[in-house]
């Protein structure tokens, strides 16, 4: 399981150090992709595999369902971390998460997110005044 919030920078050829806690469940090779909310998301191996059934089981005849795979699909590229436990992450994935210098990395449960600082803490102040009513509105959430 993924958990935590840490922040790194990206060097000049793309490279982010991924943080230590996170990349023995990550393994040697992870998927990195686009995610919801212009970050990024990392899965390893065997939850992306996870993630390609369901998404296999889309109705292909539904126009967002098309869409969505394709988006979803066409930016993932699988990745392996060098010798300093960083990662090459792609131009165009660099360029969708606007990805630039500093960055923070979360854990979220089955996957890990990258995120460009200043999207995120954008994030984290236009949630956390509705953190409750959005646990609230979730159907049979409790913690």
């Amino acid at each position: 399981m993924f958990m935590g919030e840490y922040h790194h920078t990206i060097d000049a050829k793309g490279r982010m150090i991924i943080p230590a806690k996170f990349r023995e469940n990550l393994g040697e090779a992870f998927v990195l992709t686009r995610g919801l909310d212009h970050c990024l998301f990392g899965y390893p191996m065997s939850e992306w595999t996870n993630v390609e059934e369901k998404l296999k089981e889309l109705p292909l005849t539904k126009k967002d369902a098309r869409a969505f795979t394709r988006f979803f699909f066409s930016g993932a590229s699988e990745c392996e971390l060098d010798k300093q436990g960083r990662v090459n992450i792609s131009s165009p994935l660099l360029q969708y998460a606007g990805l630039e210098k500093e960055c923070v990395v979360i854990g979220v449960s089955n996957r890990i997110e990258i995120w460009s600082k200043d999207k995120w803490e954008g994030y984290v102040e236009e949630s956390e005044d509705s953190f409750a009513e959005i646990a609230e509105n979730l159907a049979d959430f409790d913690l």
